[in-house]
């Protein structure tokens, strides 16, 4: 299906404020079905406020402005399509009117403005919307609804399995799949409902590079194929450019420039500049991995061999990478270092004091004398919701000093992960929930380094963030290693970042590590299919 030239989606002058604070300003855009409007900019430029507005989320609405939807309505069955003047109902075969509904001015039960919600498919960063305790199949089985007979919902939960390159977890249960394997049922998921628009909010931020390649194809093909309206918002360029038709550059909530995907992300981009920071003399082993091998049984796959003979060391003072894609074994191997997941066999152990301590040995004696040096910043961090940031990086965890010299040390390592003496000002008595993600991202950061642990394991800590906050954050670990003598493990699928920030990397793949070297050293063991699967740019120069 070719473009509709029709507007689906108006978008007048729009301004939202929350505390008296402008977090979007005079935002006009319109929109039609079969083109993909892509949002760029930091965090906390407006991005997700605008996708929350769209969709008609509580708390959203527009202070200033309006946004008219123009659909066909069915009034017979509550059905609503493309504009398309004229065409008969697809659900009823009843006639339709052309309707162009003023979103927001309508009430939120109102039967016109439900079935034009029911019609936006939206999807979130690092929001796992799942059942969890159902399998793949049987979650898309809910997305179709009661209206399918049973064969329609076994035919089309394949078609969209297929569609994400999931059909090899059709029976296994939802909450014990990967992030990235997560994300791609929820799209699933959200493709199921047939909507009209598509709403993502950096909708492959979790996944690695090979894997948002595919999803982003999917999304693009569906906008194409069924002539649905998307509005894509990405801190990355590449998303951008592969999938958007249009784009607009925000910056605390104003639009910096509209154009052409490649002329405003060339224009964002100016920004992203390689940090240097002086290296710092490596100390002596302070992790040793040896012939270390953790095996899972499945009733379906039987015995899966997750980590498979990895051996190696860590230094004191040293930035080590983990990398390689979804399901190589990366963030297992960083559980069982840090005292989480114990090994099947080989022996996993970290230097305390003058001894070397079994992190699989359970008790004081054992790993319990390693973990309070370990922090450990997991992929699905949690913030307290109902306490400020302050609060967050002081009373709740655990930090016992002067209420004057916590506030001291929270201002610290705020700005220490890229928050400016402005920002700082703002979100240090804020809570959580009014954040960005990637603003919570940075603050969960803070909130690890803020225990000076000796050894801290980042797992994917910039798989929301732009690449503008990515470099305060390479920064951050870096100077944190300088200044405070700690030891970070970085798991990550962002070569970029860990090119930034890392001293050495162990390349993963099946369970085994393939190569250990400097990151440059490690672009030399990779193919062409390799680089582009495990870069976020399209090339390793």
């Amino acid at each position: 299906m070719t473009a509709n030239p029709e507007p689906l989606i108006i978008v007048e002058n729009v301004t939202k404020r929350f505390d008296g604070h402008t977090v979007l300003e005079n935002l006009s855009v319109t929109l039609s079905g079969g083109n993909v409007l892509g949002l760029i900019g930091k965090s906390a430029a407006g991005k997700s406020v605008f996708i929350h507005m769209l969709r008609g989320s509580s708390d959203y609405a527009p202070d200033e402005g309006r946004i008219i939807y123009r659909v066909n309505y069915c009034p017979d069955c509550n059905n609503v399509e493309l504009p398309n003047e004229g065409k008969p109902c697809a659900r009823c075969s009843g006639s339709t009117e052309l309707k162009e509904v003023d979103f927001w001015s309508l009430d939120e039960r109102d039967p016109l403005r439900m079935a034009v919600k029911s019609k936006i498919a939206i999807m979130l960063q690092r929001t796992f919307a799942l059942f969890g305790d159902k399998s793949v199949i049987e979650n898309l089985f809910e997305a179709l609804g009661e209206k399918m007979s049973e064969k329609e919902k076994i035919d089309r939960s394949i078609e969209l399995l297929e569609l994400v390159n999931m059909t090899h977890r059709t029976t296994h249960i939802a909450r014990d799949l990967s992030g990235g394997e997560k994300q791609r049922i929820v799209l699933a998921r959200q493709l199921a409902r047939e909507p009209i628009v598509f709403l993502a909010d950096e909708p492959t931020g979790t996944l690695d590079p090979q894997t948002a390649d595919m999803v982003h194809g999917v999304l693009t093909r569906m906008v194409k194929d069924t002539g649905m309206c998307m509005v894509v918002a990405s801190h990355w360029p590449e998303a951008i450019e592969q999938m958007a038709d249009e784009a607009i550059w925000l910056d605390e909530g104003k639009v910096v420039k509209k154009g052409s995907p490649k002329e405003i992300t060339e224009s964002f981009m100016e920004e992203y500049q390689c940090i240097k920071v002086d290296r710092v003399e490596i100390g002596q082993p302070l992790i040793k991995l040896k012939d270390v091998r953790k095996y899972f049984f499945s009733v379906i796959r039987g015995v899966v061999k997750a980590v498979d003979g990895v051996g190696f060391e860590i230094n004191e003072k040293e930035i080590f990478g983990l990398v390689g894609l979804s399901g190589a074994g990366k963030t297992t191997v960083s559980r069982m270092i840090a005292g989480i997941t114990p090994c099947t066999d080989g022996l996993v152990s970290m230097r305390v004091g003058d001894d070397f301590v079994d992190m699989s040995e359970v008790g004081e004696g054992g790993r319990g004398r390693a973990t309070p040096y370990i922090g450990f910043l997991h992929q699905e961090y949690t913030l307290y919701p109902f306490d400020s940031v302050l609060r967050n990086l002081t009373t709740c965890v655990g930090m016992k000093m002067p209420a004057e010299l916590a506030k001291m040390k929270a201002v610290q390592v705020l700005k220490g992960v890229g928050f400016s003496n402005k920002e700082v000002e703002k979100i240090l008595y804020a809570y959580p929930d009014t954040l960005s993600v990637g603003e919570k991202h940075r603050v969960a950061l803070a909130q690890v380094l803020i225990k000076e642990p000796s050894l801290v394991i980042l797992d994917e800590p910039t798989g929301t963030m732009d690449p503008i906050t990515k470099l305060s954050v390479a920064k951050s670990v870096l100077n944190a290693r300088k200044d405070l003598n700690e030891t970070f493990i970085v798991v990550s699928h962002d070569m970029d970042f860990v090119q930034n920030c890392c001293d050495r990397v162990a390349l993963m793949r099946g369970g085994k590590v393939i190569a250990i070297g400097k990151p440059e050293d490690i672009i030399t063991h990779l193919t062409d299919s390799d680089k582009k699967e495990m870069f976020c740019k399209g090339d390793a120069e």
